[in-house]
Order: structure tokens, then C-alpha cells, then sequence
């Protein structure tokens, strides 16, 4: 256990940013998955922008990897035009 009061405030703080951080993960997630599974091209082009912003909130935030963030664009701009 924590001795100094700015640890234990740390990790309060971490607990917070940690949920946070999993919610928005998820979140992108099953947007994703939407995005794919998605049959008529109209609603996927409609929907393509927010998941993009979302993939780009994340990277920002350091909860993925840039280059993920790039290599799920990526795939769904391929997956968007291919409908």
C-alpha cells in the first residue's frame, strides 16, 4: 500500500483515466464493428467520418498506437470503398 499521500492520489487518478480510457476503447470498438458490418455503401460513408474521429481521438490520447490508428483507417476506407 501506498505510504505518501501523492501516491495514494495517483492512484486515484489512475483508476479514473484507467476506466475512462477502457470505456472510450470500447466504445470505438463496437463502432467499428458496426462500421463492418454495415451492408448498403450510403450509411457506411455516412458513418465513416465519426469512426475515423474516434480512431484519431484515441491515438491522440495514447490509448492506441499511431500506427494502428493508421492501419484501422486504412482498412476501413478499403472496406467502405469495396461495398
Amino acid at each position: 500500500m501506498a505510504n505518501h499521500k501523492s501516491a495514494l492520489k495517483r492512484i486515484r487518478s489512475n483508476d479514473k483515466k484507467r476506466i475512462l480510457n477502457r470505456y472510450q476503447h470500447k466504445t470505438t470498438r463496437n463502432a467499428i464493428k458496426k462500421l463492418r458490418d454495415l451492408e448498403k455503401k450510403k450509411d457506411a460513408q455516412k458513418m465513416f467520418p465519426s469512426v475515423i474521429s474516434l480512431i484519431d481521438k484515441l491515438a491522440k490520447k495514447n490509448i492506441i498506437h499511431a500506427n494502428k490508428a493508421s492501419n484501422l483507417k486504412s482498412k476501413l476506407a478499403k472496406h467502405v470503398a469495396a461495398l
